[in-house]
């Protein structure tokens, strides 16, 4: 076994383990740090297979911007942990099925025929060729996005700041 291969299977680990534990955590602030893991994990693995600009993506828009603001949400809502119920019973069946899809297309595509030759060839493109494309070409569609989490930040200080006032109304201490 080589070391890329040895590098590529330890990533694979990290990357399911963390993301089981983000899926299975009841504290949700603790299932955003090991999702957090779990991105970075992909961000290394994206190195590893040669794709430096995605692993910088992963980092700096997944791990940075996007979990963090989840965590903000989190922390300003401040989830009431005693409306918290375990798994329905009327969830079991989706999960089961969603659960026997994935693992057969993991096994198809593990050992389903590969191809001895792909069908396309790579394009290689520099992340300022990138970059230079989505905004001369996708201009609006970056707008778009950056409202929406723009929109979703004031929601979530609009939701933050009523839970403060309604608390500071019925005589509670805020922290």
């Amino acid at each position: 076994m080589t070391l890329y291969s040895l590098l590529f299977y330890l990533l694979a680990i990290i990357i399911l383990a963390s993301t089981v534990m983000a899926v299975t955590r009841r504290n949700l602030v603790h299932a955003i740090i090991y999702l957090v893991v779990s991105f970075f994990g992909s961000a290394m693995l994206f190195y590893l297979l040669g794709a430096p600009f995605l692993a910088a993506i992963e980092v700096i828009i997944y791990a940075g911007a996007i979990m963090i603001l989840f965590l903000f949400i989190v922390m300003m809502i401040d989830v009431d942990r005693h409306k918290e119920r375990l798994f329905p019973i009327r969830q079991c069946l989706p999960a089961i099925i969603f659960g026997l899809v994935y693992a057969a297309v993991g096994l198809m595509v593990t050992f389903g025929h590969s191809g001895s030759k792909a069908s396309m060839p790579i394009a290689v493109a520099t992340p300022n060729a990138f970059g230079r494309f989505v905004f001369e070409h996708h201009w609006l569609a970056v707008e778009i996005v950056s409202l929406l989490l723009l929109v979703a930040l004031i929601g979530a200080l609009y939701l933050g700041r009523l839970k403060i006032e309604k608390s500071a109304a019925a005589g509670k201490e805020t922290p």
